[in-house]
């Protein structure tokens, strides 16, 4: 995937925003977030943590390293984990780098922050295939979301976006469309929220999403290797994938700026304080080099703004009109709702709003996970399951979602399904899986083949459906048979992996390209793997 030489984080003008994209598809990742970026140099050591975009900056950012005579070390994740991490003290990071203040705002409960500048802005946007945004009659014309809404409900297209719970650019545009079918730009209530009028509008807009992410980034690749009709992100990746496209000869994503429901994201970059002056004067030395004029119109010719007031001429190219991209129109972004009405929006969107999540989760009881591997895995899972913990990473199971549970060794060992959504039926489904002892060898082919046949059964045009495998194991044989199955039923339901353990990457690999999904790396930590894959339905 070509990357340009930098990326930029989003999110201004107090717009909601909510996530950092985190995560690049495929194999090998740390868990909730993307394998992380070294800058070379020497000197004082910065660690940084941060939303996945600005992977695209990876080139800026080790000039910036060298010109400030250090070595920076960035860890990606996604916002909500960047919150959590912060309100925790953020011990192991010197500086963070979210999509937008609003993380700054809600995790820096110890005020640890300081000497924060926003490197970049970009708004959310629409990104829809060109062809369908003339047959909409979005070109060169104002569109609202109410125009979205009714392409939606007349079934003339779907789109992808990332969680608005787990991505910034996800959570900024659901705040965006609930500010525009309230007909308000600022001033959201909790009495709003349980406008029965909205509820329902809202519940309609977003069960047009195909396919969801949590992560921006990993959002635009996936979008390049499927066939969908749109996905909501940020501009600057928008440009990324267009460039992406031309150049493969395909037709380009047309932007569209729901006037009504606009957010920004502005990328702050802020110094953790621990009372150590030699990190906070590399800090400031290499903040001084990415706000310096030569890194910020290398920013640009990403495709990020430095302001609001359009683009500098020299990089204007970059911002091809021909793409629906409008830099001399006036942006105005909505303004984000008080922090308490923030976080019960992003409650009620992950409990209620959201299009159902169908997860069919394929669990490795095989002998090698003896011990403490097995321990591991009921640990994660109870993170999942349990609906008190779930909370506390906007994790928590909405209105008709369906769980079902394999457990396999080298065959099926049994098939679990929660009754219904109730904390009591997931805590019932935990329970049972959390009885079972391990045993036996590996087949992971014949447990991903069952959950394919066992989704199937559903509607998937109800619910965004995903296949959950977690294996330690190396599977010899059966691959067939998945072949098999995806002969029969296509691609459509992802096969997202979670290494542990031996698990060889490579067959984890295939068949996360097969189904358009990604592997996450559990080594580290099962937990944050399983509580990062399901970020991504």
């Amino acid at each position: 995937m070509e990357k340009k030489l930098t990326a930029f984080l989003l999110a201004l003008c107090v717009v909601l925003t909510i996530s950092g994209c985190s995560l690049l598809p495929g194999g090998g990742n740390s868990p909730g977030s993307s394998s992380g970026f070294t800058s070379g140099g020497n000197g004082t050591t910065l660690r940084v943590l941060s939303g996945s975009e600005n992977q695209e900056l990876e080139e800026i950012i080790t000039d910036c390293a060298d010109r400030a005579g250090i070595r920076v070390e960035m860890d990606y994740k996604g916002s909500v984990d960047i919150m959590r991490e912060l309100q925790a003290g953020a011990e192991d990071y010197d500086a963070i780098w979210p999509a937008s203040s609003m993380w700054l705002s809600l995790g820096d409960e110890h005020h640890l922050v300081k000497h924060s500048k926003s490197v970049s802005l970009t708004p959310v946007v629409f990104g829809i295939r060109q062809s369908l945004a003339e047959e909409l009659g979005f070109v060169g014309t104002d569109v609202s979301v109410n125009d979205i809404l009714s392409a939606i409900t007349e079934g003339k297209m779907t789109f992808c976006m990332t969680s608005a719970t787990q991505s910034n650019s996800g959570a900024s545009a659901y705040i965006g469309f609930l500010y525009a079918l309230l007909g308000k730009q600022d001033g959201m209530t909790s009495e709003d929220l349980q406008n029965p009028e909205l509820r329902t509008e809202i519940r309609t807009l977003l069960s047009g999403v195909d396919r969801s992410s949590g992560s921006s980034d990993w959002l635009k690749d996936l979008f390049l290797s499927g066939s969908y009709d749109a996905m909501v992100n940020y501009e600057c990746l928008i440009i990324d994938a267009n460039e992406q496209l031309t150049s493969e000869g395909k037709e380009p994503l047309y932007v569209v700026y729901p006037y009504d429901g606009l957010s920004i994201a502005d990328s702050p970059l802020g110094y953790v304080d621990h009372d150590d002056d030699a990190k906070e004067k590399g800090f400031l030395a290499f903040q001084e080099q990415l706000m310096s004029d030569e890194s910020q119109k290398a920013i640009e010719a990403t495709g990020r703004r430095l302001s609001v007031n359009g683009v500098s001429d020299e990089n204007r190219a970059v911002f091809n009109s021909d793409w629906g991209i409008d830099t001399k129109r006036i942006l105005s972004p909505i303004q984000m709702p008080d922090s308490d009405v923030l976080m019960e929006a992003l409650n009620v969107y992950q409990t209620d709003f959201k299009k159902p999540s169908l997860n069919v989760y394929c669990l490795d009881f095989s002998g090698s996970m003896a011990g403490a591997g097995s321990q591991q895995l009921k640990e994660a899972m109870a993170q999942i399951l349990i609906q008190d913990n779930a909370r506390k990473n906007f994790l928590q199971a909405n209105e008709g979602e369906v769980n079902i549970a394999i457990l396999f060794d080298d065959g099926i060992i049994n098939i679990l399904r929660a009754s219904d959504d109730s904390d009591a039926a997931l805590q019932d489904l935990y329970d049972q899986i959390a009885a079972q002892e391990p045993d036996g060898g590996t087949d992971i082919y014949t447990a991903a083949s069952m959950a394919y046949q066992l989704a199937a059964e559903y509607d998937l045009s109800q619910y965004t459906p995903a296949v959950i495998l977690m294996t330690d194991g190396q599977s010899i044989h059966n691959e067939s048979v998945f072949e098999d199955t995806l002969s029969s039923y296509g691609n459509e339901i992802p096969v997202f992996s979670i290494t542990f353990g031996d698990a060889d990457p490579s067959q984890l690999e295939k068949l996360a390209k097969q189904t358009n999904a990604r592997v996450f790396d559990g080594t580290k930590d099962l937990t944050d793997a399983f509580r990062s894959v399901k970020g991504y339905n």
